[in-house]
């Protein structure tokens, strides 16, 4: 083989080589799921017998990755209001307020409002959607159509596809995601994310008032969220 043809295969190889270890560089920073550490996780606690319901979750999450981001919102939505049933903590848990991990809810097939937010938020992360769009939000909520009844404490998940547009709500009592101007029976009262608490829950709001440590509970779940895998 002449030195020309060498030095053109000598550069496809340099090329190739370096492309793989971008794209295993890029994957690595933009954290890619760990579905073998959550699954280690997963079966450590709760055994073999719900790895159909985890499979079924790692499905979604490599299945709506390329996906926009309304479609995303939509599948997960559908996805943990259907397998999550609702219980109360100190049914499921034994305690009077318990938050669970993603990987607890789906272990236990049950959890109460905050579950099924905590659990919609961390998987619309895990598949590409950025946490300055997310805001979990503790609200107060009306039930029932006679208005009597005092307003109970709720929570939901809220999308900001821009700073300053109007949130959608993902909500386990509702299975339409709607604009938070059609959810009337929603009374905000804070709300927060990864990057920490907010007074209010305006998406142009973008620096927290406070650190997640002034929210125990979440930070806790913050921190054995990461144990179990999630980055």
């Amino acid at each position: 083989m002449n030195m020309p043809i060498q030095r053109y295969f000598r550069g496809v190889v340099f090329w190739l080589i370096l492309l793989v270890s971008l794209g295993w560089f890029f994957n690595s920073a933009h954290g890619s799921p760990d579905f073998d550490r959550l699954l280690e996780s997963f079966t450590h606690r709760w055994g073999t017998h719900d790895v159909p319901r985890f499979n079924r979750w790692r499905n979604l999450v490599l299945s709506i990755t390329d996906m926009p981001d309304a479609d995303r919102l939509k599948k997960v939505n559908d996805f943990f209001n259907r397998e999550i049933q609702f219980g109360e903590d100190i049914v499921v848990w034994g305690q009077n307020d318990y938050w669970a991990t993603p990987l607890e809810a789906l272990g236990k097939g049950a959890g109460d409002c905050e579950d099924y937010v905590i659990a919609k938020y961390f998987t619309l992360r895990e598949s590409g959607v950025t946490p300055e769009k997310l805001r979990l939000i503790y609200v107060r909520v009306q039930t029932g159509s006679g208005g009597g009844a005092p307003p109970q404490a709720h929570m939901v998940l809220a999308y900001y596809a821009q700073p300053d547009a109007e949130p959608l709500v993902l909500d386990n009592l509702i299975g339409q995601i709607r604009p938070a101007s059609r959810r009337p029976d929603l009374l905000p009262v804070f709300s927060f994310n990864s990057d920490g608490v907010f007074v209010g829950i305006s998406g142009q709001d973008t620096k927290p008032s406070g650190s997640t440590g002034r929210l125990s509970v979440w930070e806790d779940l913050l921190k054995r969220a990461r144990a179990e895998g999630f980055k």
